[in-house]
């Protein structure tokens, strides 16, 4: 094995290995940032692939940014914060429709309006996961967003 490809492997194994920390450690919304943070770079690595006509890997990234974006919705609890919750639902299942559409077509400018969406509500999320237990943040007995 040469030293670039030793690197590559120490690096990956030392960046799950800090995702795991930072899962086992965070709440339940700061499990929602985790999640749009890792669908955002997904989809980064995706237009990537593209530019480097690289189309299997982008599939996957694509295909992994989808799947954050269904375990995002079915997460919801359409039980508080109805509107909310269904606001969500209609634009991780739209988000999801856009990708497939994008990587039927390798279609950057659909990457780029996702990635913008997940972008704009990343800060909101940051911001409610920065708040106190207890703030109505989280529900702590479901283990389940409040939205």
């Amino acid at each position: 094995m040469n030293n670039r490809l030793a690197l590559q492997q120490f690096n990956k194994a030392y960046e799950n290995d800090a995702l795991e920390v930072a899962v086992y450690g965070a709440s339940p919304v700061g499990l929602i940032v985790l999640l749009y943070e890792g669908a955002i770079k997904s989809l980064v690595q995706a237009k990537v692939f593209i530019s480097q006509n690289r189309f299997q890997e982008k599939a996957a990234m694509i295909s992994r940014a989808q799947d954050i974006l269904e375990g995002l919705r079915v997460s919801l609890d359409h039980s508080k914060g109805k509107d909310i919750s269904v606001n969500l639902e209609d634009l991780y299942e739209y988000s999801k429709y856009r990708l497939g559409v994008a990587n039927l077509n390798n279609d950057v400018q659909i990457i780029d309006e996702i990635s913008s969406l997940l972008g704009i509500l990343l800060p909101a999320w940051q911001e409610l996961d920065r708040r106190p237990q207890g703030a109505g943040s989280a529900d702590s007995q479901s283990g389940k967003a409040r939205v």
